[in-house]
């Protein structure tokens, strides 16, 4: 297991650490001044002997989690938390966040919803953790304007660093939804306000690619597209950077569901720019050589 072989390594690396700090002070100075040593060595001597008792326990008490997580056996993983949320009232934001993802990743997506529900009477306040989480459940199972519903209530109430997200999938299901007039102003805030790179990006793709179609005002789509994506271009240089950006995230279950449409815009983005036509010279219409006649037309 990797988790196990995490744990042991780390474990193992403590009481290298211990032996060291508590051998230095005989290496050093002898067995005379070993007594001032210790007076000093003594507090982080028993800060990582508690360190590793910490750890060892942590293990035994997560051994079946962490085996499952490991396995990655998504619905026994799922059976395994819900018996502890459910049946046992454990309402821990970890274990809703680790339950939700797993019925995401198995594709059960009503489940995720009733966990919601759950949620919110056992301890609310998880939700507001999870926005993202919660609302990528409702996009995938088809239901953009129940996502679009969803994001506007937690638009300020998630979590500060989830906010542009939040309000990114809000335009983004509005966007799925055809109400194109609704998902505009947010990607055109987001495309000159934000500070995440991916989040500029796909909004500007969007403005561009989508909603300038069905706009009143179009060209100020476009103008705010393009604005976006020079920021893009001078911030990452290349299409490569772009991708590893995006591969740092890829593990929030959020950026999984749009991983298409981050490829798209990275291709937008960083596509070159269209070739120039040649300029074709005039024909320059031929006089008939002097003294030729043209043929007289036949009857």
């Amino acid at each position: 297991m990797k988790f196990k072989y995490l744990i042991i390594l780390f474990s193992i690396i403590i009481v290298i650490i211990i032996l060291v700090t508590a051998l230095l002070p005989v290496l050093l100075t002898g067995p005379v001044l070993m007594v001032d040593f210790w007076n000093v060595i003594m507090p982080v001597m028993v800060f990582m002997v508690l360190l590793l008792v910490s750890v060892i326990i942590f293990f035994l008490f997560n051994y079946r989690l962490l085996s499952l997580l490991d396995r990655e056996d998504w619905p026994a993983l799922s059976y395994y938390l819900e018996q502890k949320i459910f049946v046992k009232g454990r309402y821990s934001a970890r274990k809703v966040r680790l339950l939700a993802s797993s019925y995401l990743v198995i594709s059960d997506f009503a489940s995720v919803l009733k966990l919601e529900s759950k949620v919110l009477l056992a301890k609310p306040s998880i939700i507001n953790k999870y926005v993202l989480i919660f609302g990528a459940a409702r996009v995938l199972v088809g239901n953009p304007k129940g996502a679009a519903d969803f994001f506007k209530t937690y638009l300020e109430k998630g979590k500060a660093k989830d906010r542009q997200w939040i309000h990114w999938f809000y335009g983004f299901s509005h966007l799925l939804n055809g109400s194109f007039n609704l998902a505009e102003p947010e990607f055109k805030s987001l495309a000159i306000s934000s500070d995440d790179i991916l989040i500029t990006g796909l909004s500007a793709y969007f403005l561009n690619c989508s909603v300038a179609n069905y706009s009143l005002k179009p060209e100020e789509c476009l103008a705010i597209a393009e604005n976006g994506r020079s920021r893009v271009i001078k911030t990452l240089k290349t299409q490569y950077n772009w991708k590893k950006e995006a591969a740092k995230t890829e593990t929030d279950i959020h950026i999984v569901i749009i991983k298409k449409y981050i490829d798209e815009a990275g291709d937008w983005l960083f596509m070159p720019p269209p070739k120039p036509e040649p300029e074709l010279e005039p024909e320059i219409p031929q006089d008939d050589e002097e003294g030729e006649e043209d043929p007289p037309l036949e009857l």
